[in-house]
């Protein structure tokens, strides 16, 4: 049951729930690696399950927004190499992630994204790093990325492996990603309101509530995403992700 089913909307709770939105805005206009402040945020007001829930209409709002914006920036080539075994990750997410107790729920996010941090880390600092495209890469990141968004959202990290490893230039690394999300999302939704029930008329009149925030954190996100070239978006992805596995570790 949520802790907060109804909000005050001036508390500092519902405060928590808007930067969070405002955040999830700012990371789908292409700043990668913020979601476990999304995450995070979300759960210390409304519970690490219950939370997903809530999370995934401001999730899909994001995509759209996304999708609209960057639909020129598409490599479609890479989100067919990735998406059928991220839809397989999520299936194995529903199964396994529908009777997860709420420590071990939160102990896991926390493991996916330690784990996220050293993989990125040790890509970046590999003095060849040549373009993988063996498909039992795409399989192990999608896998791995699908079944971590269904049990806590936090994919970001390892499509932004794969993305990274494929060398996708900033625009087109934002662009498919925002297709790859938007589909996987759609995709969940089902799930979320009829094997785990954490989507219903209460969570989504919260979700509502929050969605306005979601599109200004858009809006910045856009006008800050122009002024960062492409090396220094890299950079600028495993900083972000550093900065979330620390966040989680300190939580």
């Amino acid at each position: 049951m949520l802790v907060q089913t109804i909000i005050p909307y001036l508390s500092l709770a519902f405060t928590i729930a808007l930067s969070a939105a405002l955040i999830l805005g700012i990371a789908k206009s292409g700043f990668k690696g913020l979601a476990v402040f999304i995450v995070t945020g979300l759960a210390l007001v409304f519970g690490a399950k219950e939370s997903t829930g809530i999370l995934m209409p401001l999730l899909i709002c994001g995509d759209v927004l996304a999708v609209i914006y960057y639909k020129r920036h598409v490599k479609w080539i890479y989100l067919v190499k990735l998406l059928p075994w991220m839809v397989l990750g999520v299936l194995l997410g529903v199964l396994l992630g529908k009777d997860l107790p709420e420590n071990l729920f939160k102990s896991g996010m926390a493991i996916i994204i330690l784990i996220s941090v050293i993989m990125m880390y040790f890509w970046e600092r590999k003095k060849d790093r040549k373009v993988i495209k063996h498909w039992s890469f795409a399989s192990l990141m999608g896998i791995i990325a699908g079944f971590t968004t269904m049990v806590g959202n936090l994919a970001g990290a390892f499509s932004n492996i794969y993305f990274l490893a494929v060398k996708l230039p900033k625009n087109e690394f934002i662009g498919t990603a925002a297709w790859l999300f938007f589909i996987i999302n759609l995709f969940k939704v089902p799930f979320h309101i009829w094997s785990w029930g954490t989507i219903n008329w209460t969570s989504f009149k919260i979700s509502l509530s929050l969605i306005p925030s979601v599109i200004g954190g858009f809006c910045l996100g856009i006008f800050l995403i122009k002024k960062i070239n492409n090396e220094k978006y890299r950079q600028l992805i495993l900083l972000l992700t550093g900065l979330g596995g620390l966040a989680i570790l300190i939580q």
